[in-house]
């Protein structure tokens, strides 16, 4: 089982990125998937979360009305559209699968993580 998260980069604040995370090895379709973050030094935060058929979401507090979460129809892929980018939204990106089918926003309550992609906003 494998989560490849990629697209994160260097971008000015006011910019735009969009993550994406390919599944493979199992079928992701019946699970809600999500986004996390991570400074150096600093707990893992939750970003954004997607119900297993898409038709629900949620997401933290200090990127809503910017940051969309979606996934494609066979729900072995999803994206983060990142836009109105900060400098407090650099950190390490993390794809991960829940391990249920509704929107999940505990670190626990995923079972499987991608590497992660580093997200860098200049000022």
């Amino acid at each position: 089982v494998q989560l490849q998260a990629s697209g994160g980069g260097l971008v000015q604040a006011g910019g735009s990125l969009t993550l994406s995370c390919v599944a493979s090895g199992r079928d992701f379709s019946t699970y809600a998937i999500g986004w996390f973050r991570q400074v150096p030094g600093k707990e893992r935060q939750f970003v954004a979360s997607i119900g297993w058929n898409g038709g629900t979401t949620y997401y933290a507090d200090s990127v809503k009305g910017r940051f969309t979460i979606s996934r494609d129809y066979a729900g072995s892929t999803m994206y983060l559209q990142m836009n109105s980018l900060k400098p407090e939204d650099t950190a390490v990106y993390y794809c991960a699968a829940s391990r249920y089918s509704s929107v999940t926003t505990n670190s626990s309550g995923h079972r499987f993580w991608g590497q992660g992609t580093l997200v860098t906003v200049s000022s």
